[in-house]
């Protein structure tokens, strides 16, 4: 237990002393000694290398994971060294949603057969990213976190080692000036009744600080160079991440490609189906007018077309029609208007009346009401 408290009050005395030459240093009350400017250069490469790798992981996390709820859990299960749960991608899901309303909705008809086309395909570009989701992390996130997780903090350690190294190196350092200047001052203003007992207490002292000082300097030394060698390392970490880098970028070529090749044949077997061959068909023919039927040979006169009783019917215009003579009817879609028909004329036409104007007008632009 003695032992223990010896060594605690002299451990506390160490850092009490590192702590007031730091802060001298701060305040430009103490000398520092400088590193050589060789492992300055090391120090801020690997000081960039740490802070460029973080910011690089981070990042690439997010691009893999974009859900923050998601990470903190990949996070937890990492840190309590367990498997993290598979977890099924959202093109996945998308793709089972689809593939279950297929079946709701009966895969005979249009809609059902191209929910089922469409839901295998975003079925498989959910298997592509979660190939490669799982290659990225093993072969770039990886490295990079072991690099930040193991090598950066033996490096930080023993960063700090020096430092305490060189906080001690300067502390005998202001002593041996110290032991100096007193002896110095000792020797110019002598004091005959004590002059023996007082410079050989002063001599003593110097040379006991010279010796710390020496043991000191040789403990700094030693640090020095164990730190260079870990920097050094720095050189064959970035030819680790180069490789990885060159791993990431193939993956995401691979991932692309194939979703590439996935759309390719989606859109080829959407164009081929029967359905959609009849849908495109409906669109184009709803959006734009037919052609008018051939003008009849006999021209009816517009005097001549007498009202029947019966069979007359109300017509929804479809399309623009410009009359092309004084016997046809200009009209405007949407507009609704009577039409019917009169003895011997041609059955894509009928006649047309709105308000006061009457003529005839092509059966395929218009639409009967019942």
């Amino acid at each position: 237990m003695d032992f223990n408290v010896k060594k605690l009050a002299s451990d506390a005395g160490v850092f009490f002393g590192r702590a007031v030459q730091f802060t001298e240093e701060k305040l430009g009350q103490a000398e520092k000694t400088e590193l050589d400017t060789h492992l300055e250069n090391l120090i801020t490469r690997a000081d960039n290398t740490k802070n460029w790798t973080e910011k690089i992981f981070r990042q690439t996390e997010v691009l893999l994971q974009p859900n923050p709820s998601a990470r903190i859990e990949e996070f937890f299960y990492e840190k309590l060294d367990k498997k993290v749960p598979s977890r099924v991608t959202n093109g996945e899901l998308l793709g089972q949603y689809m593939l279950e309303a297929s079946r709701d909705f009966g895969p005979e008809t249009p809609y059902g057969s191209t929910l089922s086309t469409v839901g295998e395909y975003q079925r498989r570009l959910g298997g592509a990213e979660r190939e490669f989701l799982l290659t990225s992390s093993m072969n770039f996130l990886t490295p990079l976190r072991n690099f930040l997780e193991g090598d950066w903090k033996t490096i930080t350690k023993e960063k700090r080692l020096l430092e305490n190294r060189r906080l001690d190196l300067d502390i005998c350092k202001a002593r041996v000036k110290k032991s100096k200047q007193a002896e110095a001052k000792a020797a110019t203003a002598p004091d005959f009744q004590e002059t023996r007992p007082r410079n050989y207490v002063l001599s003593a002292s110097a040379s006991a600080a010279e010796h710390e000082l020496r043991v000191a300097q040789t403990e700094f030394d030693r640090q020095a160079e164990v730190t260079r060698l870990l920097l050094e390392g720095i050189s064959s970490t970035h030819l680790n991440h180069l490789r990885c880098l060159h791993e990431f970028a193939e993956a995401q070529a691979k991932y692309y490609a194939q979703c590439h090749q996935f759309m390719l044949e989606l859109q080829k077997e959407l164009n081929g189906s029967v359905f959609t061959a009849r849908w495109t068909a409906g669109l184009t023919s709803s959006s734009s007018p037919p052609p008018p039927p051939s003008r009849p040979p006999r021209t009816v006169a517009i005097e001549d077309m007498i009202l029947p009783a019966t069979g007359t019917r109300k017509a929804r215009v479809l399309y623009d029609y410009d009359a092309h003579d004084s016997s046809e009817l200009s009209l405007l879609a949407d507009e609704v208007i009577t039409v019917y028909t009169v003895p011997g004329m041609d059955p894509d036409w009928l006649v047309g009346e709105k308000g006061n104007q009457k003529g005839k007008v092509p059966v395929t632009y218009l639409e009967l009401l019942s």
